[in-house]
């Protein structure tokens, strides 16, 4: 059974090349795009995914504080945030949202795949 992913991303190329590796994974199936943070609350709500990709600095996102954004995020089992920039701020506003990772968008065509494929393996061992 594939991994169920949602990407949130407002950069019509970034949505586009992470799609690009995503589909080309059999064992990861992406569900769902947003291109704002509202749409990926909608879609969390609906879809459910496994994984959520999170643009860390997603522009409509900054209305929201960190723990707001924290509890829409709670449902989901795995944020992953991606961000071009990944210094010490980077990494506590992803750790401050949840996020179990911060990928870094330039690295992405290496780090992608098994960030996802190890989410579903830690779940499995939560499971065991």
């Amino acid at each position: 059974m594939p991994i169920k992913v949602l990407l949130a991303d407002d950069t019509d190329l970034m949505r586009h090349a992470i799609r690009k590796l995503i589909t080309e994974e059999k064992r990861i199936e992406l569900v769902g795009e947003a291109s704002n943070f509202g749409q990926a609350m909608q879609l969390i709500a609906d879809i459910k995914p496994e994984v959520l990709l999170l643009d860390l600095h997603l522009a409509e996102k900054r209305e929201f504080t960190a723990a707001l954004v924290k509890s829409q995020l709670a449902s989901v089992e795995n944020v992953l945030a991606v961000s071009f920039s990944n210094g010490a701020e980077a990494e506590a506003l992803a750790e401050s949202y949840g996020a179990k990772l911060l990928l870094d968008k330039m690295k992405l065509f290496n780090q992608l795949i098994p960030a996802i494929l190890n989410c579903s393996a830690l779940r499995r061992q939560a499971g065991a």
